[in-house]
């Protein structure tokens, strides 16, 4: 996995000199096998001349830099925000900030946890391989199914989003409006759909060097035309010239002052959708420079960054347009499942129409950085025989997980023509059930990152706070928050309103996929049930505690 000396602040590596060897550090007193090692340093490129990781992926292929551009794609603001705005202050009102607030909180928690987490076992696996070790393989299991769900229903939401955008942004150039309505016609919009999820698909097989030159532009355009929308906004709001024009106050920030606990649970499970997809720089880091740091540090970064930004759109939003149920308002609910489509050119005028391009790309460039994160996850699942062994396949040339980045793109596809027939509402509806996916896999990785250290983790002040006390708090925070919005989520009123036998579609998508989960469980441990009685080995003594 790189260099078989010493790195500092790393422990200390043990590395036998033949080219399929184990690179063995020490972490708490026990010896963690995360590699191989190659004898002579990593290939900075995918390719046939990049070194292998243990799993055949391209060893040093991304930095600091790129790792966190990856990640803010995958997060995609302007898509994410477009989708989440509606719904989220439906529930909390004036009250937005607060909660995007409180919902960066746990984030920030369970980011510390899954950066210790890393620094011991650097693994594509990530919440599979993770809590796989801390609780055991059938927990572990359903970890990484809860994740491979969570990616399964956001790449629904982005290529639904991306074909929304498509044909808005066409009618705008064109100056016909009826156009934008070829995105109502299901037949269109899911072939549509389909060749965004193909072309997402080529990128990501081809490599992560391709991903991230593909990634560059598009991110830095995106949060270019957000910060410019939410300064234009407050901008309005100060000259009078806004839709609803107030300016910001202190009480927007107060999540005490969230009506109802239900509310506020429900507005964190929502806001958690517009965090997620952070992790992904954790799945790459078998493929990045010093896979025991870059991905945390990168973790961080991200986080950081958009919160920041999260917060300037909300306050311009709001600024903008308020909370009222006039035509631009934004409980108006003829305009909440795609905020920015009907406030671009309110706020920005003729220029309305980059937002239009800007969501495009951002929902294009996270459908294409969103599918590193399930491939990794089946290609480790398939590596350590927790699925059938195709799912660990390499391509030979790129060094990426060929079989599972396709397999990931078809279960995706499916699923989003599917839901499009059943439901008309289903964006909305992916993003309230996508909340409650994150808020299980995030919460139950962050629990085994508490009890994985519950140990070692007091040697030292600081091992306590990032490795059990802020990982254990985040974890049970996501987790209650999943609890009370699976309850709020039976009311066909939550979400949509769809509903199928009187329960609501966010219950099905949500609740639903856990158990189905389990179910496909039951079934891969009869035809593999050496990874269930065995768990995964990936050292050659006890882990800590």
């Amino acid at each position: 996995m790189g260099s078989s000396q010493d790195r500092p602040g790393g422990g200390s590596r043990v590395p036998i000199h033949t080219s399929t060897s184990p690179v063995v550090r020490k972490v708490g007193g026990s010896s963690v096998v995360i590699g191989v090692d190659s004898g002579a340093g990593a290939a900075p490129h995918s390719g046939p001349d990049a070194v292998p990781s243990a799993k055949g992926l391209s060893v040093g292929t991304i930095g600091l830099l790129g790792a966190a551009v990856i990640g803010v794609s995958t997060i995609a603001p302007a898509y994410t925000l477009s989708g989440a705005l509606g719904p989220t202050v439906s529930v909390v009102g004036f009250h937005l900030p607060a909660i995007f607030l409180v919902g960066f909180i746990p984030m920030l928690l369970v980011a510390l946890g899954y950066r210790e987490l890393n620094n011991a076992m650097p693994d594509s696996g990530t919440t599979f391989t993770w809590v796989s070790k801390a609780f055991g393989p059938w927990i572990g299991w359903m970890g990484g199914w809860g994740l491979l769900a969570a990616t399964i229903l956001v790449l629904s939401n982005l290529a639904g989003i991306a074909v929304d955008f498509f044909y808005l942004l066409i009618s705008q150039i064109a100056g016909n409006p009826g156009i934008a309505e070829l995105a109502r016609n299901v037949p269109v919009n899911v072939g549509t759909c389909l060749v965004f999820m193909a072309g997402a698909c080529w990128i990501s097989y081809r490599g992560l060097q391709e991903t991230k030159r593909f990634q560059f532009s598009l991110v830095g355009f995106q949060l270019a035309v957000l910060i410019a929308f939410a300064v234009t906004g407050l901008v309005r709001a100060a000259n009078g010239s806004a839709f609803d024009g107030q300016m910001p106050q202190l009480e927007w920030f107060n999540p005490a002052g969230i009506d109802s606990f239900s509310a506020f649970s429900a507005g964190v499970s929502l806001s958690v959708f517009i965090y997620w997809g952070w992790d992904t720089v954790l799945t790459m880091n078998e493929e990045t420079k010093n896979p025991e740091k870059t991905p945390g540090r990168a973790a961080i970064v991200v986080i950081g960054v958009v919160v920041v930004l999260y917060l300037l759109v909300a306050c311009g939003t709001l600024a903008f347009a308020g909370i009222g149920d006039g035509e631009l308002g934004m409980t108006n609910a003829s305009i909440q499942e795609n905020i920015f489509a009907a406030l671009a050119t309110p706020v920005l005028g003729p220029l309305g129409v980059l937002m239009s391009i800007a969501v495009l790309m951002s929902s294009i460039a996270s459908l294409q950085s969103t599918m590193i994160s399930p491939a990794r996850t089946m290609l480790a699942m398939g590596h350590y025989r927790a699925l059938p062994a195709s799912f660990s396949r390499i391509h030979p040339r790129f060094q990426t997980p060929s079989y599972a980045t396709v397999a990931s793109t078809v279960i995706a596809a499916v699923f989003y023509a599917v839901m499009r027939f059943i439901s008309e509402d289903v964006l909305w509806d992916t993003i309230a059930a996508l909340g409650l996916m994150v808020c299980y896999y995030y919460g139950l990785t962050a629990l085994a990152c508490a009890w994985y250290f519950r140990r070692d983790a007091f040697r030292s002040v600081r091992g306590f706070l990032a490795r059990f006390a802020a990982p254990l708090l985040g974890g049970v925070l996501l987790l209650v928050f999943f609890v009370r919005t699976t309850i709020d989520s039976f009311d066909p009123s939550y979400g949509s309103g769809s509903s199928l036998f009187g329960i609501g579609l966010v219950f099905y998508l949500g609740a639903g996929m856990i158990l189905l989960g389990l179910v496909v469980m039951l079934v891969i441990s009869r035809r593999l049930p050496a990874f269930f009685r065995e768990g995964i080995d990936l050292r050659s003594e006890p882990a800590p505690g």
